[in-house]
């Protein structure tokens, strides 16, 4: 059975890992498409001193295989969440559930904007837990496995906060908070305003007044963004959800933090949460346009990547980089462009996975992975007595190998076969 990795970063953004380097490019197309987003959340429980967990799954329709049924169409899957001590060593608590998806149009399967939400909790005590997530295909049979260092936190002050939930909508209409989180925490542009979710814990049965900072900061930590309110506290439990005003901000990461102050404005408990802003047209993983126009340099020539850098601001980079990767479209009459999403997607494992004294995708392997895809055959030879540590790459319907040698000792593999007349001529 096959499984993917999927390494959760700071934003909690999938970033996909083969299984085998030896796979073929056909079998690894189809693995990198089993994909899904996971939040964890902080609350406090209704069964002090335990903390409550929530953990939220989202799981985009195209990413699960759908059969014909009585129906229409159906796709099913097994989500497993696992609390284990922060070694791995005991498992602390387990839950495993079943979902189901049924359409009636086929089309539906295929869109970006479809998917299915779940969510479990958990009930424990405040520490540092690794807590892993599974989802399994019913038909295919693929697995997709996600893992994160996550601490438990404690709610014992007499006034406290959750952690930040994103949310995608938002019904506040007879007095109730109805939200659809967005577990992915992409916002498109600033033109959607930043909502999010948390609660408000106050153990005083006086209710009291409170500021609250909310603040935007960068991928740098330079605040963009701040709004300040006053908000009066409850006894109990206040689910608060606050849009934030429209600002400008542009393709990056940044993030979102919630700020408690108290009478003399000292600010007593900070929560944090990232997010996102992802340009429609592009690739989830890219949040940064001029890296994703220099990393083109593989396929794109000097001049076409000459003309997307001399654009003048951001928002004609984009455009200049979506009109390129447009004429490059195997399937123009689709929302998919499978070309642009492989190549990034190689990209992507070459810096997870070739990264040294650079990012991987400037290293020479990842150049070659890049630009040639997964070869079907590496000879490594780590601890050679007589040679420094090597690996040869074999291309058997290329009838090509490419050798690397690691000339320093510290994992910097260099190409000493030339490649100099495949370049630009990236392999689908």
């Amino acid at each position: 059975m096959k499984k993917i990795f999927l390494i959760f970063i700071c934003l909690s953004f999938s970033v996909m890992q083969f299984a085998q380097e030896n796979s073929s490019d056909k079998k690894q197309k189809s693995i990198l498409e089993a994909i899904y987003y996971q939040d964890l959340i902080n609350l406090a429980s209704g069964k002090p001193p335990l903390s409550r967990v929530d953990i939220f799954i989202q799981v985009p329709y195209k990413n699960v295989q759908f059969i014909k049924s009585n129906k229409g169409f159906t796709a099913k899957y097994s989500i497993t969440a696992s609390v284990f001590d922060s070694l791995k060593k005991q498992l602390i608590v387990e839950k495993t559930w079943n979902e189901t998806i049924d359409v009636v149009d086929f089309t539906m399967t295929t869109s970006k904007d479809n998917y299915k939400l779940s969510k479990k909790s958990f009930d424990i005590s405040p520490g540092t837990y690794l807590i892993r997530t599974m989802l399994q295909d019913k038909d295919s049979k693929q697995e997709a496995v996600g893992e994160n260092i996550f601490k438990v936190r404690t709610f014992d002050k007499n006034i406290s906060l959750s952690d930040i939930l994103m949310v995608s909508k938002s019904d506040t209409t007879q007095g109730k908070n109805e939200i659809i989180p967005n577990i992915s925490r992409n916002i498109p542009t600033s033109k959607n305003r930043v909502t999010f979710y948390y609660e408000v814990y106050l153990k005083d049965s006086l209710d009291i007044k409170q500021t609250f900072i909310y603040e935007v900061l960068n991928s740098e930590q330079t605040s963009i963004h701040k709004e300040v309110e006053e908000r009066t506290i409850k006894s109990g439990t206040n689910k608060i959800v606050y849009s934030l005003a429209e600002f400008p901000f542009e393709l990056g990461v940044y993030s979102l933090t919630v700020s408690l102050f108290d009478e003399n404005f000292k600010a007593t408990e900070t929560v944090s949460k990232g997010f996102y802003s992802h340009w429609k047209g592009l690739p989830a993983i890219i949040t940064d346009i001029e890296k994703a126009i220099s990393q083109t340099m593989y396929i794109a020539s000097p001049e076409e990547l000459d003309y997307m850098k001399d654009a003048e601001n951001i928002a004609e980079k984009t455009k200049r980089f979506l009109e390129y990767w447009k004429k490059k479209d195997p399937s123009p009459n689709n929302d998919e462009n499978e070309i642009f999403d492989e190549y990034f997607k190689r990209i992507a494992f070459t810096n997870e996975n070739f990264s040294n004294y650079s990012e991987g995708w400037r290293s020479d392997r990842g150049m070659v992975y890049t630009i040639l895809g997964a070869p079907n055959n590496i000879d490594r030879h780590p601890f050679e007595y007589d040679s420094k540590p090597y690996e040869v790459w074999e291309y058997y319907d290329l009838n090509r190998s490419f050798v690397f040698i690691d000339q320093t000792g510290f994992g910097d593999y260099r190409l000493v076969t030339p490649l100099t007349g495949d370049l630009y001529r990236y392999r689908y």
